[in-house]
This record gives structure tokens, sequence and C-alpha cells, in this order.
């Protein structure tokens, strides 16, 4: 070995490996081959493979198909990957050769080489025993190992997201609460229209997030049920016929994440099904917090000349030449992060499709996608919580007074004028910059005590038929 790089052997060869390095020829092959983009797989793949590699060593311990001794070495190296020790030796681009084949060889070189360090050997020692292939991929393929880890991966952070995600809506519920009391022009089509109340629309804000956790965790739970075993497609060759489901027993216990057995292995390795449901379901959240950040920038437009019924936390400058502007960069933050996640699912449904037969060998961009979608989306949705919603502020003054000239306020009288009497009053309330309440009267349609009662705002939002009149609307 030389001071920079030692020799390592592949079945095309030879390769020179940096000295350093933990992985050998299929890695380094996979670096030279694939040098894309320089980024590397999130951490929750590292760990769904690592973890996977030590149930195996675990359970063909217990099969008797491997040694004790270096079984005992492998889970002690996956333990290290695992652990987050090793990161700096997980070299492999996310561009790559299809399946993930570069990603599975990664793991199983670092861990064999490692394993070999705690049994006493240097790594460029011929007489190391521990195998990548042989021994730390006994009874798997990258075809059943990179699906299961997909699955894994995303379990892996499934409570984190659900509850970022439900957090946001118990502090929109709250402000709901806060809000109850405040009266406002609801609108329709960026048009005035009948009053609601702020809290009626945080509320709302709340029910809409609360819907979208539900449908993460539901795809999220079709992601439980794993495919290893199923070796290189689907049949099960060179593995043992208890090795599905004492993996799956194995990987509960290491992860104490519920996981289930398939009745069909060669399903799990064809469909990326699942994946492409669960990425979905990631994309409708974010239609959701797309709208919600865009009302919330209306609702807190100005605040001269815009709406200015709310106002968001002031959390940083939002000019270099105009002193004293303030932006609503969170929720500006939070358009962004979901636009880029909604790319991450469209890549997803792409490379999804893009299976043939036993196989669909864009596995790396789909994982490498989704653990993204999932890291940028827990990182945003708590910032916006906690920098944003959390620290809104109501404007009542703002709010009241805009309602007071909403001329769609006649929508209440309806039942008891009619329709065509209620656009007439609306449009002369218009014109002259009068209430409705004072056109109505004027015109002797209802007495003063009668549009007192009938124009009761609060009321409105609370819904029903006013003036119980059989006047058509």
């Amino acid at each position: 070995m030389s001071a920079e790089f030692r020799v390592e052997k592949d079945s095309l060869g030879e390769v020179q490996v940096p000295a350093w390095a933990l992985y050998g020829a299929q890695t380094q092959r996979a670096v030279q081959n694939f040098p894309i983009s320089g980024l590397k797989q999130y951490p929750a793949f590292i760990w769904s493979m690592a973890t996977i590699k030590k149930a195996a060593a675990l359970v063909h311990q217990d099969l008797a198909l491997l040694d004790a001794k270096m079984a005992a070495a492998i889970v002690q190296a996956a333990d290290e990957v695992i652990d987050g020790k090793l990161n700096d030796h997980f070299v492999v681009d996310p561009f790559q050769a299809g399946a993930g084949t570069s990603h599975n060889m990664n793991i199983n070189e670092v861990i064999s080489n490692r394993a070999n360090q705690i049994l006493g050997y240097e790594i460029d020692d011929p007489k190391k025993p521990v195998n990548p292939n042989d021994h730390v991929n006994m009874a798997q393929s990258t075809n059943d190992t990179i699906p299961t880890a997909l699955r894994l991966g995303a379990l892996w952070r499934l409570d984190e997201l659900i509850n970022t995600v439900l957090g946001l809506a118990e502090t929109f519920a709250t402000k709901g609460q806060e809000f109850d009391h405040v009266l406002k022009s609801g609108r329709t089509h960026l048009q005035d229209a009948v009053p609601v109340r702020l809290g009626q629309e945080f509320n709302a804000y709340a029910k809409a997030v609360r819907l979208d956790a539900k449908r993460i965790q539901a795809a999220g739970d079709r992601l439980r049920e794993l495919g290893i075993g199923g070796t290189a497609t689907g049949s099960g060759l060179n593995a043992h016929p208890e090795y599905h489901h004492r993996m799956v027993t194995k990987l509960m216990g290491l992860t104490g994440i519920e996981l289930r057995t398939s009745d069909d292995l060669f399903e799990r390795m064809q469909s990326m099904g699942d994946q492409a449901d669960f990425s979905g379901s990631m994309r409708a959240l974010c239609v959701t917090l797309i709208r919600i950040a865009n009302d919330l920038r209306l609702l807190a437009s100005g605040p001269a000349t815009g709406l200015d019924e709310i106002r968001l936390p002031a959390v940083q400058p939002g000019s270099s030449i105009m002193p004293g502007k303030v932006n609503p960069v969170l929720a500006e933050m939070l358009n962004q992060a979901c636009f880029h996640v909604m790319g991450n699912d469209h890549a997803v449904t792409l490379a999804a499709q893009a299976g043939q037969l036993e196989l669909n060998v864009m596995m790396p961009i789909i994982g490498y996608n989704i653990f993204q979608m999932m890291d940028v989306l827990i990182g945003a949705v708590k910032a916006f919580t906690e920098k944003c919603v959390l620290g809104i502020q109501a404007n009542e003054e703002k709010a009241t007074g805009w309602l007071a000239k909403n001329a769609i306020l006649v929508t209440a009288l309806n039942p008891t004028i009619g329709y065509l009497k209620g656009a007439e009053v609306a449009k002369e309330a218009m014109a002259t910059n009068r209430t409705i309440r004072e056109v109505v009267v004027e015109k002797g349609y209802l007495t003063a005590e009668e549009a007192d009662s009938l124009l009761d705002v609060r009321a409105m939002t609370e819904g029903g038929i006013f003036g119980g009149g059989g006047a058509g609307g």
C-alpha cells in the first residue's frame, strides 16, 4: 500500500482506492464513473442499509449460516455505521447505476473492511476473512435491500414528519380560538363576500393540515410491508426459507418500527407504487401549505396599502434599499420549500413508472428524493410554525373597518327583501359610499329595527336563514 492508495480487486480487475477509505473497488469505480452532482445519500438511507446488514448477520448466525465471531464483527461494524461514525466513507452519487448496486456495495465494502479491522486485520491484508459479497451481503441482492431501505428510511422519520405537521395544525387551532371574536369580510374570487370570523379561517387551516397528516400517515403505513428476502427477482434464490420472516421480525426488534411480511416478494421488487403514494401524500401537503402561505401573505399585505388584517412577526429587514420594509419571509420560504418538494415528487413519479419486468432500476433517485422531501418539509414546517404562525397577531381594527364597507352584507337580507332588491341596495350603497343599513332603510324595504336585527354580523357568521322571510334569492 502506497502512502495515498491501496490496490483492491473486483471481477473487472484491480482498482486504486484511497488508503484511508474503508470502501473498496466497486465503490471506487462508482466514484470514477458517476462524478455527477457531488450529492450524497441521506442519513436515512445509510441507517436503513446498515440496519439491514446488521439484521442479516444476526439472522444468519441464528440459522448457523454465519460464524458467530464473524457475525459479531459485522454487527459491530454496522452499529458504527448506524451511529454515524463512518459517514465519510459513503461517497456514491445518487445519480448512478440503476437499482442502487453501487450504494449496496458501498455499504457492503465499508462494513466488511471495518469488520476485518475489528477482527485484527489490516484492510489491505489479502487474508482478511470478511467478504463484502459472501458475508455482509449473504442472501441479499441490491434488488431487495434497496427497496427495503427506501421503506425503512421513510418510516425512520415518519413520526417526526407527522408530529411536525400536527404541530402546525395545533398552532393554527390555537390561533383560531384566539381570533374567534374578530369579525371580518369573507372573500371569494378575491372579492368581498359574506362575513366570517378570523378564527374560522384559522380553524379551517388547522383542519386542512390535520387531513394532510392523515394522508401521510396512511401512505406511510403502506410502507411497512417489506420485500427483504426476494433476493434478485423475488424468488428468494440463495436465501434460507425462513429468512424473509426472520428478517422482518429482527428488523422490528432492532428498530422498534412496526413492520409486516409480504405474501408476494415479486411485487415488492417490481413496484414502487407505495413509494409513489407516500411521495404524493407529501405533495398534497404542499398544495395545502402553499395555499395557506399565500393567504397569510394576502391577509398581511400592505400594511398601508393592503388588507393588513393580520400582522406576521417581523424576523428580518425586508429590503436593502427601502428602510423599514418588512416582508412575509417565512411564508415565502415555505412556498419555495414546497415548490422544491413538488419537483421531488415529480421525479419520484417518473422514476416509479420507469420500472420494467422484475425490477425498478430508478430506485436510487426515488430514495434520494423521498428522503429529501421529508428533510425539507420537517425543517420548513417547523420554522414556519415557530417563527411565523405562533406569533401572528390580528389587526381587529382594520378587519372590522373593511367589513363595515362591505356591501355584500345585503346577502343576509335575501330571505326578507329578495335577491333583486338586495342587488339594487348593494349597488346604490357602493355607488354612494353608504352602508347597506342606510340604503335599505331609506328605501323603506326595512325599518331601522328590522335592519339592525337582520344585519347582526356575528350572527351571520353562524349561518342560518335571517328574518324567516319567503322572498326568493
